[in-house]
C-alpha cells in the first residue's frame, strides 16, 4: 500500500484528515481519533537503517497503536517492525514499501483506531 492510497483509505473509513504538527517535518502526518483526539496513526519517512533495513535512503512508514499482547507477534510479520520513535510496547511501524500487504495494514489501522477510542467514563461509587 502506497502513501496516497493509505491517506484516501483513512479519510474514507475514519473520516479524518491529517494534522502536520512539525514545521521541521512537513510530510509527517498525524491522524487523530475523532472522539478522543488521540493519535491512531502517524505517517513519516525514516532512514532505512533506523528500522534495521539494508540499503541507504529513507522509507515511508506508518506507526499504529497495537495491543501490547500482540506487539511481539505482529512485529514478526513481514514489513512490520518495532515502533520507530514510539513506545515499542504499544506501537509498531509498518513499512509502506510493499513488504506488508494492504489487508494487514487495514487490520492494524482498525485495531489502532479501536484502541484509541474514548473510554466510557466510569462512575465512582458515590455517584451511583
Amino acid at each position: 500500500m502506497q502513501r496516497e492510497e493509505l491517506e484516501r483509505y483513512i479519510a474514507d473509513v475514519y473520516g479524518t484528515e491529517p494534522d502536520f504538527p512539525w514545521e521541521k517535518y512537513p510530510r509527517y502526518a498525524v491522524y487523530r481519533h475523532a472522539g478522543s483526539r488521540k493519535w491512531f496513526a502517524l505517517l513519516m519517512d525514516v532512514q532505512r537503517e533506523k528500522l534495521g533495513l539494508p540499503g541507504t535512503g529513507s522509507v515511508e512508514i506508518l506507526n499504529v497503536k497495537c495491543d501490547p499482547v500482540l506487539v511481539g507477534e505482529t512485529s514478526a510479520a513481514q514489513g512490520i517492525y518495532p515502533a520507530y520513535h514510539m513506545n515499542k510496547a504499544n506501537w509498531v511501524s509498518v513499512a509502506l514499501d510493499g513488504s506488508a500487504d494492504a489487508e494487514t495494514i487495514k487490520m492494524l489501522l482498525d485495531r489502532s483506531y479501536t484502541l484509541t477510542a474514548a473510554k466510557p467514563r466510569q462512575r465512582k461509587p458515590d455517584e451511583w
